[in-house]
């Protein structure tokens, strides 16, 4: 038993170190995107960070087998989907928005979970799911802009992105519990990179995927890309694919969706966002909130009430 509580403490962790670092990649990619095509851009990323990973764990390769394929393959087209759409939207809409809208994949998870595994969320976690997106609403969207209910095409491709990245986190669920996670890792980048390559083909020579940078913007793009390969790709998406691999995937994607708020506090570090604000110690409140309620269940009101 104290074993199976060390790994879920670990577990837990490494989702919270995942969305730490995606939370680092906000600023970038929307800087990044903006001199490079999405399609190329995660081109890239995927393949980066699969050789990467295939060094790392070279030793591991000799493992796969048939059992590999399908799972493979399934997360590796709901990765590529969500990451394209995800970037693809990011210019078309704000960040905020972006970041609020792909984090409706914490309501969507319980419901994509419970259709599929047939397994009903309990209230602790949908009520959770619900006080989440909250707490990303107050954090990521700007209630004082005249635009915030304006529906952008960037805003459609997102709430996409959100149900794909709900299908990943069940994907990973459903077919990888039984498999060594930094393979599937490995094999999602695979799929991932060759259907972004494959997306980049078809859309150059059609003028929809334009290069805008200059040439003075090819060693910060270097040092972007190796970032965000490295890191934001390869060690976060690794972190995950462990975490999951003992996390319930209803509390694994309200965990996730800390992604938003250390993207909001990278923002403003680094002056991409305005000042911290009262809304903003509001969403702050209710993630805590949100992750209680879904990790503890309010236990410690039931060992309160014993006590008395």
């Amino acid at each position: 038993m104290k074993r199976e509580i060390n790994i879920g403490r670990i577990a837990q962790a490494a989702l919270f170190l995942a969305a730490f670092i995606w939370g680092t990649s906000f600023v970038l990619m929307k800087d990044v995107s903006e001199k490079l095509p999405p399609s190329l851009l995660l081109a890239l990323r995927f393949t980066l960070g699969c050789l990467l990973l295939s060094a790392i764990f070279c030793r591991r390769l000799k493992k796969l087998d048939r059992s590999y394929l399908l799972p493979g393959l399934l997360i590796g087209f709901c990765l590529y989907v969500a990451y394209t759409v995800q970037t693809y939207g990011l210019i078309g809409t704000t960040p905020g928005k972006n970041a609020f809208l792909t984090a409706s994949y914490c309501v969507i998870t319980p419901f994509l979970f419970w259709l599929i595994a047939r397994r009903r969320p309990d209230r602790y976690h949908m009520a959770a799911a619900i006080i989440c997106l909250a707490g990303i609403f107050f954090i990521s969207v700007d209630l004082t802009g005249d635009a915030l209910f304006t529906v952008a095409t960037g805003d459609v491709l997102t709430l996409i992105c959100g149900f794909f990245y709900a299908a990943h986190i069940v994907a990973i669920t459903m077919t990888a519990k039984d498999k060594d996670p930094m393979l599937i890792t490995i094999l999602q980048f695979a799929v991932a990179a060759v259907l972004s390559w494959l997306t980049y083909a078809v859309l150059s020579p059609l003028g929809l995927a334009p290069i805008k940078a200059e040439a003075g913007d090819v060693m910060s793009i270097t040092w972007q890309i190796l970032y965000l390969s490295a890191m934001c790709t390869g060690a976060a998406l690794g972190l995950q694919n462990f975490g999951q691999k003992y996390a319930h995937p209803t509390g694994a994607a309200i965990i996730l969706t800390f992604e938003a708020v250390f993207g909001a506090l990278f923002s403003l570090l680094l002056g991409a966002e305005e000042g911290f604000s009262l809304q903003r110690g509001v969403g702050f409140v209710l993630m805590f909130v949100a992750v209680v309620v879904s990790e503890t269940k309010l236990s410690f009101l039931t060992l309160h009430k014993k006590k008395t």
